[in-house]
């Protein structure tokens, strides 16, 4: 199986499945000398894990992150880091009805015609659950990032049909994790909870939206053509399991504008940050800004300076205990209603992913552009 790496030179390889031993992260290409918070890529695990709410899967995995490799005396060694995250909590006899029937939504079927076999446990490789390695990897880019004085912070924007009209600069968001839903809009992070309860007790499950805002981002990260930093960033995104739509800046509002309306005037700024008239802020000045920021903090796939911010799509959680239709493994007809452990909305524990899946593609970029001048 191809395609379980992503970065060029801040290289991340994750490794194991839902239900075997363990999972992991083997991250090549950080520089030695990055000090090494562990309590810190621990507490980014711990947003992520399952059990820590009522509105989240009862799954019970403390992730445990343990450093194998490449770390000496708190600080990295520039050789791989291996991080490794054990399964505890496996109920594989909950998967048993599954070995021979294809569920609506998921790669059961698509896995096995493309491989031959797939683990049918939890859906082995295909789990969300591997994402926990992308979080303990993203923390050590994040830890790598710390000096640059680059902010990542991702919030949910929307639940279903429930969403904040507030922009992300107009939010508190130093309260994010003040609620269970990851919602710093607390009045609708309050109906947000309410909608998800309904949900899960009426056997169904929810989609939504994640807002990210990279802030302090340094003009010069990201390549012309193919290696675009949106490019990139979305790559990392439609890698996150569930994720089924990106937009930056104006994104998709962009269609119906006119390109007077859309331009970014340029402007020579204090030192001082400020935010924008329409709500999206700059980032760490370098004199030139912009006084919108509709181009989403990227021209020509190569920062500008300004806030980076985009939005991704998440699609509802595929697995429900309504009755479904589908097929068996002998191409059968059959009703299925499943069983087990799963969030009826993934949103909140995806916010910790998508500012890994940032962080790793920012930690690249940078080392890529360190590189582009003499």
């Amino acid at each position: 199986m191809a395609s379980n790496s992503i970065g060029e030179i801040f290289r991340v390889t994750t490794f194991g499945e839902s239900h075997g031993a363990a999972i992991g992260a083997v991250v090549d290409g950080c520089p030695a000398g990055v000090e090494v918070d562990e309590s810190f890529i621990q507490h980014q695990l711990n947003r992520r894990k399952p059990g820590q709410s009522a509105i989240t899967t009862t799954r019970k995995e403390d992730d445990a992150v343990k450093i194998i490799s490449g770390v000496f005396e708190g600080k990295t060694l520039g050789s791989p880091i291996c991080l490794l995250i054990e399964n505890r909590d496996q109920k594989s006899s909950d998967y048993d009805v599954l070995k021979n029937i294809f569920r609506p939504g998921h790669a059961d079927f698509t896995y096995e015609k493309k491989y031959g076999i797939r683990d049918h446990r939890g859906g082995g490789r295909s789990s969300a659950r591997t994402t926990a390695a992308i979080v303990a990897a993203g923390a050590v880019a994040e830890l790598f990032l710390k000096k640059t004085g680059i902010e990542i912070i991702a919030y949910v924007e929307q639940v279903g049909k429930i969403r904040t009209e507030k922009k992300y600069s107009e939010l508190d968001l130093t309260l994010v994790d003040s609620n269970m839903v990851r919602c710093p809009d607390e009045n609708v992070a309050m109906q947000m909870i309410d909608e998800i309860e309904k949900v899960k007790a009426s056997g169904d499950s929810l989609g939504g939206i994640i807002q990210c805002v990279i802030k302090n981002v340094p003009v010069g990260l990201g390549e012309p053509l193919f290696g675009k930093l949106q490019a990139e960033l979305a790559h990392a995104m439609f890698s996150i399991n569930a994720v089924h739509g990106f937009e930056y800046g104006s994104g998709f509002a962009s269609a119906s504008m006119f390109g007077s309306e859309h331009n970014d005037s340029i402007t020579q700024s204090s030192p001082i940050s400020a935010p924008l008239s329409k709500g999206e802020g700059r980032s760490k000045s370098h004199g030139v800004v912009t006084t919108t920021n509709n181009a989403g903090g990227i021209l020509g796939g190569i920062s500008n300076g300004m806030d980076i911010y985009f939005r991704v799509a998440f699609k509802p959680t595929a697995t429900i205990s309504k009755k479904q239709s589908t097929v068996n493994s002998e191409g059968e007809n059959i009703l299925l209603k499943a069983h087990g452990r799963h969030d009826a909305c993934v949103l909140p524990r995806a916010v910790p992913i998508v500012e890994a899946m940032s962080a790793i593609v920012i930690a690249d970029s940078w080392l890529r552009n360190s590189l582009s001048r003499i």
